[in-house]
């Protein structure tokens, strides 16, 4: 079989970033990017290229802190946490998602 990695679709990593945080805790980045895909059982993919400018992101908006801290190979390293604004920004992100996604299966569900 092919390898079939799924982009994630656009607008969806910063849902994916906080409710990771929401759920896991603080993270580094690594760990933010390696849980995303355990989650997606490895059929999403991320790269530093996109999972650090969307941290950026999200800690400029205020939705995340971060905190100096040692990973777990001895290395300097920023961790993740969700703020009190990020924890409201995620219910946001979930609403909607919910709605793009009821559109979309309305479409899906209309005979042609």
């Amino acid at each position: 079989m092919a390898d079939d990695k799924t982009e994630i679709p656009y607008g969806t990593l910063d849902l994916l970033i906080l409710k990771t945080l929401e759920t896991m805790g603080p993270m580094h980045g690594y760990g933010v990017a390696r849980r995303i895909e355990q989650v997606s059982e490895n059929l999403l993919t991320l790269n530093q290229g996109s999972i650090y400018p969307a941290l950026i992101r999200l800690t400029q908006k205020g939705w995340i802190r971060t905190t100096p801290g040692v990973s777990e190979t001895k290395r300097k390293v920023k961790f993740y946490s969700l703020t009190r604004a990020g924890k409201k920004q995620l219910g946001v992100e979930i609403a909607r998602w919910e709605t793009a996604t009821a559109v979309v299966a309305r479409f899906l569900e209309t005979p042609s």
